[in-house]
C-alpha cells in the first residue's frame, strides 16, 4: 500500500490554498488498487493532507484524479463522513465505508435462495410501483400542498458492503430539518429516533404511522441498493456510534422491513440489542423466512405499532 496524493498545493490557484483547513486533525490518505482510502489518525508516520472543508475543492481534486473509489473510515467524523460522500457523489466516485470482513452472510451461503431473493425484490417492487402511483402521487400534492418544500427526503445510509447510498423518502419534516438533528437528539444514546420530534409535520405523522413514507423506497430495491426484507439500513449518525464488531453486519444489504421492524420498530432503540436482532435474522436467514415477514409487516403497518 501507497500513499496517493490527490492534489498538489502548487496545482492549486491561490484562492483554493485559502480553502484549506490546518486547524483540523490531518486526513490520512493511503492508495492501493485504484482505491483511496481516507482516514484521520494524527501521529503516524504516513504522509497526510490538510482537511478539506470546501466540497467544490474536494469535487475538483477527485474528478482529477485517477481515483475508482473511496473507502471512508467509520472513525472520520459523521459531517467528514457526509461532506466526502457528497463530494464523491458529485465526482461520479462511489464511496465505501471501510467495513471489518464479514463472514458467512446469506448470499454467500446460499447463493442460489439468494439469487432467487433478488429477482423476487426487483419483480415485486417494479409491481408495487405500478399499483401504487396513484397513492403516492395523491401523497405528492399532499406534501406540496400542506407543507410546501421539497417532496422527497434523501439521506445517506449505509448499503451493501458498506456502499454509501442515498435513501428515498416521502418528506414528514419541515425544510432544513437535518439542522436541527443535533438539537433534538442531544440526550438520545440509541437510534435516533425521538417520539416527540418537533419537525415532524402534521401530515408527517399520519405518514409515519402507517409507513407510507418509505413507499419511495422501492426505487433503491429496483437500483439494488436494498431489499424488500433485510436488516435495518443504518445512517451515518447511527453507523459510526456502534462497535467496531458490530460494523460487521453493516456489510449486508439492508431492506425495507424485517425482523426489528416487525419485533419491536421504535420500542427498540438500543444500538447493541438492534444489531443482535439483525445478526439474528442473518445466520437464520431463508427465503421462506423472509417470506413470512413481509406479511407481518402489512399487519403492523395496518395497525400503526411502534410508528412515530
Amino acid at each position: 500500500m501507497t500513499s496517493f496524493p490527490i492534489y498538489t498545493l502548487k496545482e492549486l490557484a491561490p484562492g483554493d490554498r485559502q480553502n484549506l483547513d490546518y486547524s483540523e486533525p490531518k486526513y490520512i490518505l493511503r492508495w492501493r488498487l485504484g482505491k483511496l482510502l481516507v482516514s484521520s489518525r494524527p501521529g503516524t508516520n504516513q504522509p497526510d493532507l490538510p482537511a478539506l472543508e470546501n466540497r467544490e475543492l474536494l469535487v475538483k481534486c477527485l474528478q482529477n484524479s485517477p481515483v475508482r473509489l473511496v473507502r471512508l473510515d467509520p472513525d472520520l467524523s459523521e459531517a467528514k463522513l457526509r461532506l466526502w460522500a457528497d463530494a464523491c457523489e458529485q465526482a461520479n466516485k462511489p464511496a465505501f465505508l471501510r467495513l471489518p470482513s464479514a463472514h458467512g452472510l446469506p448470499r454467500m451461503r446460499n447463493p442460489i435462495s439468494w439469487g432467487f431473493k433478488r429477482l423476487f425484490d426487483w419483480s415485486v417492487a417494479a409491481l408495487l410501483l405500478v399499483l401504487l402511483t396513484p397513492l403516492m402521487v395523491a401523497l405528492a400534492i399532499l406534501i406540496r400542498t400542506y407543507s410546501p418544500g421539497p417532496i422527497f427526503f434523501t439521506q445517506w445510509r449505509v448499503g451493501e458492503r458498506g456502499k454509501l447510498f442515498r435513501i428515498l423518502k416521502f418528506r414528514t419534516m419541515i425544510v432544513d430539518a437535518e439542522k436541527y438533528h443535533y438539537q433534538v437528539m442531544a440526550n438520545q444514546k440509541g437510534l435516533h429516533k425521538c417520539k416527540d420530534d418537533f419537525r415532524v409535520t402534521p401530515l408527517g405523522r399520519w405518514m409515519r404511522k402507517y409507513s407510507l413514507d418509505e413507499l419511495p423506497q422501492l426505487f433503491n430495491v429496483l437500483r439494488g441498493e436494498m431489499s424488500l426484507v433485510g436488516p435495518r439500513p443504518w445512517a451515518l449518525y447511527d453507523a459510526v456510534r456502534i462497535s467496531k464488531e458490530g460494523q460487521r453486519r453493516l456489510n449486508a444489504l439492508p431492506g425495507i422491513t424485517g425482523d426489528w421492524q416487525v419485533k419491536a420498530r421504535s420500542h427498540l432503540l438500543d444500538l447493541d440489542a438492534v444489531n443482535h436482532c439483525d445478526l439474528e435474522y442473518l445466520r437464520s436467514w431463508s427465503l421462506w423466512r423472509d417470506l413470512k415477514i413481509l406479511p407481518l409487516t402489512m399487519l403492523k403497518v395496518i395497525s400503526g405499532f411502534g410508528a412515530y
